[in-house]
């Protein structure tokens, strides 16, 4: 349940009418598996392969240099494994801290919805509209909610890729929130999901093309009852242990993949 933060992100020239943003940093929640955690994650698979051979009759120095040359599968399923297994372990202990206090995922009238509210099963998302992996699935998973009217699909504005310097992802939560207030909230988050290089700029553009009441919009992104929603967002995720986004939750149980296809699983599993 992991992405990268988006680097190449620039920073938006905030027009003069644009209300300023700010965005609690996340402790606990950072964004996502790096380049270096990858390579770290290769080198002690590595290292773990190398000190198991000798139980299969390899030996080490050459030998073990020539078995893995000619066998690299092995190195990869291992990675994966793991990874596997590390992603079981987080949503384990996620899943804990959600049942230990259930009011973190419970309904809030404030979060954009899709679907009966009385539905047998409700799936929250925990997103940043800047997050790669978040674009990577935005498309297969709305297909997915198509595939499911009687589910109740929850969305969680988390924006945790700004910084310092940018106030892309918060100001993009506050334009949907600010859309779901107009009943445009799908449309706007899809528009959203499907730029690749958010700006302010260019979301004002977004809430302009769907018909959006721009003096209203502004307002709300403004609002104060915007930033507390957001920052209840951001508690909720810190307190659930999250590690990035998207995060997915089905009847209250985390998945430990960011795969749509794994999420319907879920949701049939409970069906």
């Amino acid at each position: 349940m992991s992405d990268t933060p988006d680097t190449v992100a620039q920073t938006p020239d905030q027009p003069q009418a644009t209300p300023s943003v700010t965005t609690p940093q996340p402790s606990a929640a950072k964004g996502t598996t790096t380049v270096m955690a990858g390579a770290a994650l290769a080198i002690s698979a590595a290292a773990l392969v190398m000190a198991s051979l000798p139980y299969f009759g390899v030996g080490i120095g050459p030998q073990v240099r020539g078995y893995l040359l000619n066998n690299p599968q092995i190195l990869d399923e291992m990675i994966t494994a793991r990874q596997q297994a590390e992603d079981q372990s987080v949503s384990s202990a996620i899943d804990a801290a959600a049942k230990a206090n259930p009011q973190l995922l419970a309904h809030d009238a404030r979060d954009p919805a899709v679907g009966p509210e009385n539905a047998k099963v409700t799936v929250i998302q925990f997103f940043d509209y800047r997050c790669p992996g978040c674009k990577a699935v935005s498309v297969p998973y709305r297909e997915m909610m198509a595939r499911h009217p009687d589910v109740r699909f929850v969305f969680k504005e988390w924006p945790i890729l700004d910084n310092g310097e940018t106030v892309t992802s918060n100001y993009a939560a506050r334009a949907a929130l600010a859309a779901n207030q107009q009943g445009k909230f799908m449309a706007v988050h899809a528009a959203l999901m499907d730029e690749r290089a958010l700006t302010v700029d260019v979301i004002n553009q977004i809430l302009q093309e769907q018909g959006m009441d721009m003096a209203a919009a502004q307002k709300a992104i403004a609002s104060p009852d915007t930033a507390r929603h957001i920052t209840d967002i951001h508690t909720t995720g810190v307190a659930l242990g999250l590690r990035g986004t998207p995060t997915f939750f089905v009847n209250g149980k985390a998945s430990a993949s960011i795969d749509p296809a794994d999420v319907e699983q879920m949701i049939k599993a409970v069906q």
